[in-house]
């Protein structure tokens, strides 16, 4: 492959942008500095491009004669979490977030990997028009982390500015030997729903407990009671988690407060399953307030949510032919349903477009499989984990090979 063939000539670029940008993290829905960078580059190679998509996503279009349309995708957004990776080129930004609060911001979860993955496939089919045709459409995304930006392009007009593709390609990297690449025909991430759960009480002292309705003990009771939804209300085959990631409640341990807030987190891969499980939450928050006595029932407000994402069944077999025709036959993969979460899913389903998303290892091979022997690769530092980093190579070449791959799936002339 023509494009293939340039990788090695522009690993010292993508290098340099990748450490720039991993040292320079935006929060969602503030990736203006990310959205410049790639915004130029695209230009530089010769796409239309057009900026300010859902308030930072970018849209480059590059026509290359009669063909398949193919859209490739990258996330661009940071997490609000302290970098204590020790990379020299590690985090030290801050920036404040939807709330108003000064945070810390690194890229926990790989984006800069992506935006440097997107960026290096382009740059690359770019210098190799010759070699295939039809038209590239490369889509920077805003505030994956926060599952509003997919969404907030397509309401902003998305669908109806540019040409729809013929297929929809994402990856995203994960822990997993560095060069090796797994997906699967249908749910490869989970849905997601998150809430915040407000239960009221009647604050009082300390010392007289008899006087209160305590919204502590009822949040208490309430946590441990959701914890029987996936371990008595799921059945064995079926898959669920439920998380509360924030119980907050009072100020002072000899004041009874008012009120408690919980802050959960659902994660399903079937429709089904979804429903019986935010059902099954919102009967047990109410029976809860109702059996404390609560003054009024609680306050139940969705916080974000994400789609299952599904892989065409002809699109994914495609591209998993593509990849065992470049990739060593031990690094390509068939990998289970994931239990991360994704908006990618968004692009394929609301426009209509088959769609592939696949995941890219980014761990030293030989950690990894140290690791593995010892069973302990739940200790290999993971997404959104504040050490979480990523081996530059091989991972680099790998995400620039498996986009351009893929994408040639389709576009090769």
């Amino acid at each position: 492959m023509a494009a293939l063939a340039r990788l090695p000539g522009l690993l010292p670029d993508l290098e340099q942008l990748y450490t720039d940008i991993h040292a320079h993290p935006e929060l969602s829905m503030q990736e203006t500095r990310t959205a410049g960078i790639v915004a130029a580059r695209l230009r530089a190679a010769g796409f239309e491009v057009t900026t300010g998509i859902g308030k930072t996503g970018v849209v480059g279009l590059l026509r290359n004669g009669d063909g398949p349309t193919v859209m490739l995708r990258a996330d661009m957004d940071a997490l609000p979490i302290a970098e204590a990776s020790g990379a020299p080129y590690a985090s030290t930004v801050t920036a404040t977030d939807a709330e108003g609060h000064t945070v810390p911001v690194m890229h926990a979860c790989g984006h800069d990997l992506h935006v440097t993955w997107l960026a290096g496939a382009t740059a690359l089919l770019a210098q190799t028009r010759d070699s295939w045709k039809g038209t590239l459409m490369a889509v920077f995304q805003p505030a994956e982390e926060t599952a509003a930006g997919a969404q907030a392009m397509i309401d902003d007009g998305l669908f109806k500015r540019f040409p729809k593709p013929d297929v929809v390609l994402g990856q995203h990297v994960m822990v997993g030997p560095a060069g090796a690449v797994g997906g699967r025909t249908g749910t490869i991430t989970s849905a997601a729903d998150s809430f915040q759960i407000r239960l009221f009480g009647r604050g009082a002292h300390g010392s007289m407990p008899q006087t209160s309705i305590d919204p502590v003990v009822m949040a208490a009771a309430t946590v441990m009671r959701l914890q029987g939804i996936v371990a008595r209300e799921i059945g064995p085959t079926e898959a669920a988690v439920v998380t509360v990631g924030a119980l907050q409640a009072g100020t002072k341990e000899n004041v009874i407060p008012d009120e408690a807030i919980i802050k959960l987190n659902v994660r399903t891969f079937d429709a089904g399953v979804r429903a019986r499980v935010l059902a099954a939450i919102t009967r047990i928050v109410n029976a809860e307030a109702a059996a404390s006595g609560a003054p009024k029932p609680p306050e139940i407000t969705p916080l974000d949510r994400y789609p299952l994402v599904s892989n065409d069944e002809a699109a994914t077999q495609r591209v998993a032919a593509a990849f065992r025709g470049h990739f060593p036959a031990e690094s390509v993969h068939t990998v289970g349903p994931a239990a991360a979460s994704e908006d990618f899913g968004s692009f394929g389903t609301e426009w209509g477009a088959p769609s592939v998303f696949w995941f890219v290892g980014g761990t030293d091979p030989g950690v990894y499989a140290k690791a593995k022997a010892a069973n302990r690769i739940n200790e290999i530092p993971s997404n959104h984990s504040p050490h979480f980093l990523p081996v530059l190579h091989p991972t680099l070449e790998a995400g620039v090979a498996a986009m351009l791959v893929a994408a040639c799936a389709w576009l090769a002339a």
